[in-house]
């Protein structure tokens, strides 16, 4: 698949580019002028001074299982260990492991890849492990990038449509703090120039 292809060569050009500095991404990194990714989301300040956590992973892969598990998430995953880039999925995770540990990984991860799908805005863990990826972004400079799988960009950033349904079935189940929450961390990532595979064959 050309989309997968497409952001594996990235993933390998921004890996790359850590090794010589957040100050070299801009001229190592091709932009394309085109409908895909406009401009680069990866050249990104953090917020504060707080040191971030060690580095343990190339990339944390946000996803919702039901939607992609079967296919394209698993050539993803092999796309991305041919190119011998370590990825942390929940495959990682032993039974009894909680969110915790997930948010931990997320710090622990340079990039996160975050695969919004119909389904994605329905999951309490995606909805709390976006929080914290929004949140790396902001606090430690950590890369996100985002591909729609099967939802059109527009969808996840105004949660129009499959996601306005999964937010009123949130409205009923958790705090208006959280749900608020969750509306933000999904437009702040629909915000950043990512990947639409409705484009790509």
């Amino acid at each position: 698949m050309r989309i997968i292809s497409l952001f594996c060569v990235y993933v390998t050009l921004l890996l790359i580019s850590k090794q010589k500095g957040v100050d070299a991404i801009a001229s190592i990194i091709p932009i394309p002028n085109n409908q895909y990714y406009s401009t680069c989301p990866v050249i990104f300040s953090p917020s504060t001074s707080t040191p971030a956590p060690q580095i343990k992973y190339d990339v944390f892969v946000s996803f919702r299982g039901s939607d992609i598990r079967k296919h394209f998430l698993s050539h993803v995953l092999d796309a991305l260990s041919r190119k011998r880039i370590v990825v942390f999925s929940d495959k990682k995770l032993k039974t009894g492991d909680e969110l915790s540990a997930i948010q931990r990984a997320i710090e622990k991860s340079f990039i996160s890849l975050v695969i919004f799908s119909p389904n994605f805005a329905s999951s309490y863990w995606c909805m709390e492990e976006l929080v914290k990826i929004v949140e790396c972004r902001e606090k430690y400079g950590r890369i996100l990038m985002p591909v729609f799988y099967q939802v059109e960009p527009t969808v996840v950033r105004y949660q129009n449509g499959i996601y306005r349904d999964a937010f009123a079935q949130h409205e009923q189940n958790y705090s208006s703090y959280k749900v608020l929450r969750w509306r933000s961390a999904l437009k702040q990532s629909a915000n950043i120039s990512g990947f639409d595979s409705s484009h790509f064959s």
